[in-house]
């Protein structure tokens, strides 16, 4: 390859690049509502990752765009954790359902006309309701605590009109609820380190969301 063709492809390249950084200044974000549906994997202690499965982390929430790349919104979520019937003896049916309203702060970009990334963080209070047959038996059903909830999330966005996006979200939220094998109606540790027991439940949460902006994604172009 001679010089000159180096010298093509590197000011081709230039192009690109500049073409891409424009379009990124171009777009902001305007005031939209999200829905997100994910799968939970537990990630705390060894008792909530063995004894409990993730089935559905659901959330859904407005944000209000309120500054160049920056937002301020607010929501709703619900996630379930089911007692896995087959690593407790004897087998015990029930789960964990889990109700929170957060607030939301962060920064939304459009790094092109299609692609974009938010990043933010969400904090609230969480309501959990635990319930067993091994409760019910114990005239103990359900199990009631609350707390503070918050979660780190990263979601990219791809664009597919100017009010309408879809989104690969991950998180991280975590409860003030301390699992226990006796949380949900089992007598003894199971072998299992009580003061892992002290530790807030956390688990990873990945999934899709649909995302409305109401008056579309603004361009300063357009607006000049």
């Amino acid at each position: 390859m001679t010089l000159y063709q180096l010298r093509i492809r590197f000011i081709f390249l230039f192009s690109l690049t500049l073409n891409f950084l424009v379009e990124a200044q171009e777009i902001t974000p305007d005031d939209s509502f999200t829905i997100d549906l994910c799968l939970p994997n537990p990630t705390s202690n060894a008792a909530f990752r063995t004894i409990m499965q993730g089935l559905v982390h659901a959330s859904t929430h407005y944000q209000y765009a309120w500054k160049p790349g920056l937002y301020l919104g607010a929501g709703v979520h619900y996630s379930y954790f089911a007692i896995n019937e087959f690593r407790v003896t004897p087998k015990v049916y029930g789960g964990i359902h889990s109700g929170a309203v957060f607030i939301k702060t962060g920064h939304e970009k459009f790094w092109s006309e299609r692609f974009g990334t938010d990043i933010g963080i969400r904090a609230g209070w969480a309501r959990s309701y635990i319930s067993s047959d091994a409760l019910i038996a114990q005239n103990a059903a359900p199990q009631i605590q609350e707390g503070i909830y918050w979660e780190p999330n990263l979601s990219l966005i791809l664009t597919s009109d100017v009010n309408q996006s879809f989104r690969l979200t991950i998180g991280y939220p975590f409860y003030t609820l301390s699992f226990s094998p006796q949380l949900i109606g089992i007598e003894g540790n199971m072998g299992y380190d009580p003061a892992e027991f002290e530790q807030n439940s956390a688990f990873l949460s990945v999934g899709f969301g649909y995302t409305y902006y109401f008056n579309g994604k603004k361009s300063s172009v357009e607006e000049d």
